[in-house]
């Protein structure tokens, strides 16, 4: 029997002590102060959703690889309250562009008067709606206009629409340019058996299971399972 106690848990370090170490040691020292106030910001309104943050060791490493690849033109499905937008934003250079899709502009805006204090809103085109009719409208502008294709896509919306969505991203993002699945471990869930999974993370479990074994076997990406926050797959398109 698996133990599943610590589902509840993001991230693999399922010692909680040396997941406080990483994060008092290496990430809340170079956290950007105002990446600090969207967490605790979200925390006072939803705290009952807080996990959903991205984690402040995960927005460290999604820093830095985009300025390891230089990304300008980026796209982000599911922002909920920015922090890993914001986290986009800084990284970016100032002529650097973000186009964020969310349903719900609510979340959106609790965010949103810290990253106008971090003096990068304008790098954000933040456009409130479901994101698959909005990436088949981009694909038809790029067939019709050339429309410039993506650096990279960080995806942490509904995971059941993740495969609907890599078939689109694979259109938009540019030949070595990078897409980042979040949440492809599940809270540990894809490692035990259904039986051992709460109920209410059985749907989601199941389309993050489809979604690796699609992955590992695309022939169009190079692939790496990051384990850091709840899981990050990357993948470099290569064709």
């Amino acid at each position: 029997m698996a133990d599943t106690g610590a589902f509840h848990i993001k991230g693999t370090l399922q010692t909680k002590a040396l997941y406080q170490y990483i994060l008092e040691t290496s990430a809340y020292p170079r956290e950007h102060e105002m990446l600090k106030e969207i967490r605790e910001a979200t925390i006072n309104k939803y705290s009952y959703l807080s996990d959903m943050l991205v984690p402040a060791d995960e927005g460290q490493f999604l820093s830095m690889l985009l300025k390891i690849i230089n990304a300008k033109n980026t796209l982000e499905l599911g922002v909920f309250t920015g922090y890993s937008l914001l986290v986009t934003a800084l990284a970016l250079p100032s002529d650097g562009k973000i186009t964020a899709i969310d349903i719900n502009r609510e979340a959106y805006e609790t965010g949103l008067p810290f990253i106008r204090k971090a003096g990068v809103e304008h790098k954000i085109n933040f456009i409130n709606s479901n994101a698959l009719p909005i990436l088949d409208e981009m694909l038809t502008t790029t067939n019709v206009d050339g429309m410039e294709l993506f650096d990279f896509a960080f995806v942490d919306a509904d995971k059941p629409n993740f495969i609907n969505y890599h078939e689109r991203l694979l259109k938009l993002i540019k030949i070595g340019g990078l897409i980042a699945y979040d949440n492809t471990l599940w809270y540990g869930t894809v490692a035990v058996d259904e039986e051992e999974v709460q109920e209410d993370m059985k749907d989601y479990r199941r389309a993050i299971l489809g979604l690796n074994a699609f992955l590992a076997s695309d022939p169009r990406i190079e692939l790496s399972q990051i384990s850091i926050g709840d899981g990050v797959t990357l993948c470099r398109r290569i064709r």
